[in-house]
């Protein structure tokens, strides 16, 4: 049987979207976590800068489809220039509208035997809790990471222990 040959040309196009389809929705994978720490405290005061120096910013979305997410709060904390965790090196900011946020914060030093890093704690309605580290690179003043959360029950209805270790504010857990 002969196919006329915008048959096939029509049958390789589809092919080729649907392909390119289901890679745009793998090209936005889950931010990994990484440990909370002993110093995190819940309910960093609202402020966008705790420092000069170092600026991190960048987008909070979805993995499923990496749409923006707006009004995720984002927690960060790190040691001071001085090697110490307090209250003065935390901070609560909310991503915009379009899911972006940023932190105006001093260059991260490093603790004990950890290199430079800000702890990242994010939480928004339908979508798993999140803890992660940001590592700026040596001499950097600046850094955009993106923060990518997942739907809640989109990885099999299982939490895998993640955001049941969430703590969330007001309540002490989550």
């Amino acid at each position: 049987m002969f196919m006329p040959r915008y048959v096939i040309s029509l049958s390789l196009l589809l092919l080729v979207n649907a392909t390119s389809s289901s890679g745009l929705a793998a090209s936005c994978p889950p931010t990994p976590w990484d440990e909370i720490g002993p110093f995190y405290r819940p309910n960093a005061p609202v402020r966008d800068t705790i420092g000069k120096g170092y600026l991190l910013s960048g987008t909070v979305r979805s993995s499923a489809d990496c749409s923006p997410i707006p009004k995720a709060r984002i927690e960060f904390w790190q040691a001071g220039p001085d090697g110490r965790y307090d209250d003065a090196y935390r901070a609560t900011v909310y991503s915009d509208s379009r899911g972006r946020y940023r932190l105006q914060t001093f260059p991260a030093v490093p603790y004990a035997n950890r290199p430079p890093h800000i702890h990242i704690l994010v939480d928004v309605k339908e979508f798993e809790g999140l803890v992660t580290q940001h590592y700026p690179k040596r001499g950097a003043q600046k850094a955009q990471l993106d923060l990518v959360l997942v739907p809640e029950g989109k990885e099999g209805g299982e939490s895998k222990g993640r955001a049941g270790d969430l703590v969330r504010p007001g309540t002490g857990t989550r």
